[in-house]
């Protein structure tokens, strides 16, 4: 008898996408977050979407992808609150704390997850960390700032770094930079978001600890786990 080979990463982000439809609020619009993951859930809502009014999206890629598969898109500006927003993390501690911004969104993710009641987060189980740090923190900035925040990184033990896309600093749907801060241990995620916020340039910080996930799905070799925090 042969052993099934495990599954790729690939598969795994496409199981908990298929998953996070349960979570889906019939009539209600939904909150769609940015990434790779959640590209697999866009895929997943497209087969229930006359079941939904639409979605609100944290992204001008997925809000490209959502129309291309015929889901309405509303402005956030038009909506006072969502059932459930859906997005993945580049890392989620035991708490549900979370570091995104990878894919440069983490303003428009945050705002999103604000105006929902419910945060599910969907990832495959590398992203799951005992503390936060290990994947470069992206914090977005106004350019003018960069290197005064890197310097006060610098002076928390982190490295900054400005991300570059073809050879330019890379510019975020919101017209503004990115930094990755590598070297960083983070034990108390919400102090940690609430300091970095204040800092003078500091557009958002990719700690998601006030707007952190209240459940996850988490594809595993054994299949779907749901935690909740």
């Amino acid at each position: 008898m042969t052993t099934p080979s495990p599954l790729t990463q690939e598969e795994l982000k496409a199981l908990v996408g298929q998953a996070a439809l349960q979570y889906v609020v019939p009539g209600e619009i939904v909150g769609v977050g940015t990434g790779s993951t959640v590209n697999h859930f866009i895929t997943a809502l497209a087969t229930i979407k006359d079941r939904i009014r639409g979605a609100v999206s944290s992204s001008e890629a997925s809000t490209q992808r959502l129309k291309a598969l015929g889901i309405p898109v509303f402005d956030a500006n038009e909506v006072e609150s969502l059932a459930v927003y859906i997005d993945g993390a580049d890392e989620i501690d035991g708490q549900g704390h979370m570091v995104k911004g990878g894919g440069a969104a983490l303003t428009r993710e945050k705002i999103v997850a604000a105006l929902a009641r419910q945060f599910v987060c969907i990832a495959d189980e590398s992203k799951r960390v005992d503390a936060l740090g290990q994947f470069p923190l992206p914090v977005e900035v106004i350019p003018m700032a960069a290197q005064q925040i890197a310097r006060r990184f610098s002076a928390l033990g982190g490295q900054a770094t400005l991300r570059q896309k073809d050879g330019a600093p890379l510019v975020t749907d919101n017209q503004q930079h990115i930094l990755d801060v590598r070297g960083l241990r983070i034990t108390d995620p919400l102090a940690f978001e609430s300091e970095v916020n204040q800092w003078p340039g500091v557009v958002t910080v990719g700690v998601f600890a006030h707007q952190k996930a209240h459940v996850c799905l988490l594809g595993t070799a054994q299949g779907v786990r749901t935690v909740q925090y």
